[in-house]
């Protein structure tokens, strides 16, 4: 394990998702997930988001395309509402999965718009435009 990689990824991820969820990931873990938290934050957080060649708001439109498109919807959430700690607008979004509705499918836009507008209720209804 590469415990840079590592530290430079938990932080992204939490920058991104927040303390609070990742926090009762790691407190969630036992000892037998454990290590899917360590690869999660070497592998997934700092190969695929601590490179300078997307940035943040770029990479979470294409997690959102990629999520819709494999019916990954809890994920699809997850990333909706770092996409929205990344300074995405209202407008974005909306482009974003119209956009996933045109490509993957009417019914895949429809559940991308129905988890949107929980997790836009959560984090206080509109966000910026």
């Amino acid at each position: 394990m590469d415990e840079t990689l590592r530290k430079e990824g938990e932080a992204i991820r939490r920058r991104v998702l927040g303390d609070d969820y990742v926090d009762r990931a790691k407190a969630g873990a036992d000892a037998f997930s454990a290590p899917l938290q360590d690869l999660l934050n070497e592998y997934c957080w700092g190969l695929g988001w601590t490179d300078d060649g997307l940035d943040l708001k770029k990479r979470s439109l294409l997690n959102l395309g990629m999520l819709a498109a494999s019916n990954r919807m809890h994920e699809f959430g997850i990333h909706f509402r770092g996409a929205i700690r990344n300074g995405l607008t209202d407008r974005e979004l909306q482009a974003a999965l119209l956009q996933i509705a045109i490509y993957c499918g009417v019914p895949a836009g429809v559940e991308a718009f129905r988890v949107a507008r929980a997790i836009r209720a959560e984090v206080g209804g509109e966000g910026t435009t």
